[in-house]
């Protein structure tokens, strides 16, 4: 055995690299008191529901942007912890209208009163927009070659107002994993149907609504078009929104057509869409506007010299539905307060990022509070577009949204993460916490696509929610104490979801709401410190997502 001496100089420099290391692989305490501070706070009336384009919505980015600078978090780019997204703003306004006239002359009229029977909008930035158009069936109004799936063949749809069903082709005996099997697909998403059918050129697009295909009753598409609603370019469909089935089937029963039928027809890969023997009339007046909106950035940056020029994001939307004051007669505004969605996101990031800034880790840790999230992911979106950090040096984004407000858990929702290499790791943060992940289930609601990480994702980075959607209703809770009465609460959210009594509670045991922020903060970390960067795996389920 030869005997051998290290250089002094060379052992230090070892030495201090492994402490360095070492020191930052595991992340600070997560405290509930910030937390549940920041929560109360962010869902207070005071702040309006933090609506886009709102008062509320601005007293919002001061605080987060002024809590940032208290716990010392940097700023990302300059001296500012803002990033300038600007929208348009369009509200449908009630001289609007919109009816059918079915028959070859017209003979037989079906009016539809907004907020009942149909709720509806432009997508555009137009103040007064005419639709006057044929009515035309296209089943789920899907065109997808990687399922052999065409719902527009042999068929000009181009100045057709387009009807379409929600969600997408159920799994057969014969195929039970087309379109994902049990699970919704991208496909499926009403954001989806609207683009394609821009794409396709048609006049506009009404949704069929069934509590079961939406995954959420009436009321959401209701609350969404009843207040003002927000585009980044202003370039969307003339006429778009929802039909509720009772209308739809009235218009398909006046037309000659039963509707059940035809939707039975459309689960095949041989549906002919179908042309209504009826035109739509809508002519709809709109306020219009321009607002700029921000999303609140900061960072800590990371220890190791070469490590630290790359990132790994933790992001939590801000807003939420706003205010909308009172009518006449009515003695209060109303207000949707937001709390869990996403009060308790935003909070939770503030106390992770309270954490961060004492502890740094190897690579740099960003946090990102999107704003107008729920106009459909357009902060995220502008950030993606507009990155404020090379997306290819950007190793992840765990994302937080409508957290655990009942208790603490013995498992953790990671669904999406089964796409990359983030699910390896969440394993091992589980079990280092005493924790499992929670089983994988069919994700009927779509949730990995109603979510800030969804547009970081499209754009090639590892990403998922963690923590099982509150807001779904999808899969069982592990609860460590009562977990019956505890999943019923947790479930039991879904009557709440974007409604007005999304109200905080100074009686939640946030126990298991820290434990969530804590395990997506350690989580973050362990990528953080990974001698590589996050990766897609090969054949993930979102096939058009790749690093």
């Amino acid at each position: 055995m030869n005997d051998f001496k290290i250089p002094v100089a060379v052992l230090r420099t070892a030495i201090a690299g492994l402490c360095l290391t070492a020191c930052a692989v595991h992340a600070q305490t997560v405290k509930e008191a910030p937390l549940r501070a920041h929560l109360a706070f962010l869902a207070d009336d005071l702040l309006e529901g933090r609506g886009t384009g709102q008062r509320g919505g601005d007293l919002a980015v001061r605080y987060l942007e002024t809590q940032a600078a208290a716990i010392g978090l940097q700023p990302l780019t300059g001296h500012t912890y803002r990033q300038s997204v600007v929208l348009t703003g369009v509200q449908t306004l009630p001289a609007s209208s919109l009816r059918f006239d079915v028959g070859e002359s017209g003979g037989t009229r079906i009016n539809t009163e907004f907020g009942t029977q149909a709720v509806y909008g432009t997508g555009g930035n137009q103040a007064e927009v005419s639709v006057n158009a044929p009515v035309m069936f296209v089943g789920y109004g899907i065109r997808a070659d990687d399922e052999r799936w065409n719902d527009y063949k042999n068929a000009d749809v181009k100045g057709k107002l387009l009807i379409m069903m929600v969600n997408d082709p159920q799994p057969t005996l014969a195929e039970p994993e087309r379109f994902g099997g049990k699970a919704l697909t991208y496909y499926g998403r009403w954001t989806y149907k609207y683009e394609q059918a821009l794409r396709e050129g048609a006049a506009g697009v009404l949704l069929i609504h069934t509590n079961a295909s939406a995954s959420y009753g009436w009321s959401v598409p209701v609350n969404s078009f009843s207040h003002e609603r927000f585009h980044l370019d202003g370039v969307g469909n003339a006429l778009e929104g929802w039909l509720h089935e009772n209308t739809a089937k009235a218009l398909f029963s006046a037309a000659g057509q039963d509707l059940d039928v035809l939707r039975a027809k459309a689960e095949s890969r041989d549906f002919q869409p179908v042309l209504l023997n009826a035109t739509v009339q809508a002519e709809l007046k709109v306020a219009v506007r321009t607002v700029e909106q921000f999303n609140v950035v900061g960072i800590v940056p990371g220890t190791d010299p070469k490590l630290k020029e790359e990132a790994v994001i933790y992001s939590a939307h801000w807003d939420h539905l706003g205010k909308v004051s009172a009518a006449v007669g009515e003695k209060a505004d109303h207000i949707w307060n937001g709390a869990i969605d996403n009060a308790s996101g935003a909070a939770s990031l503030m106390a992770m990022a309270q954490a961060a800034v004492a502890h740094p880790a190897r690579r740099s840790l960003i946090f990102l509070w999107p704003c107008a999230e729920e106009q459909y992911l357009l902060g995220s979106a502008a950030y993606v577009k507009n990155p404020l950090w090379p997306l290819a040096k950007t190793s992840a984004d765990l994302n937080l949204d409508s957290m655990n407000f009942v208790g603490k858990t013995r498992d953790i929702g990671v669904a999406g993460s089964e796409r990359s290499s983030l699910n390896a790791t969440a394993a091992i943060v589980a079990k280092q916490m005493g924790m499992h992940l929670a089983p994988q289930v069919p994700d009927l609601s779509g949730s990995y696509f109603r979510a800030d990480h969804f547009n970081f994702a499209r754009a090639g980075i590892p990403a998922f929610n963690v923590g099982s959607a509150v807001f779904s209703g999808d899969g069982h809770f592990e609860f460590e104490q009562n977990d019956a009465a505890s999943n019923a609460i947790m479930h039991g959210f879904t009557r709440h979801y974007h409604q007005e009594t999304d109200r905080y509670d100074p009686k939640w045991d946030l126990s298991g709401m820290v434990q969530q922020a804590q395990f997506t903060l350690n989580l973050g970390y362990a990528v953080a410190n990974a001698p590589r960067m996050a990766t897609w795996k090969t054949g993930d389920a979102f096939g058009k997502i790749r690093r």
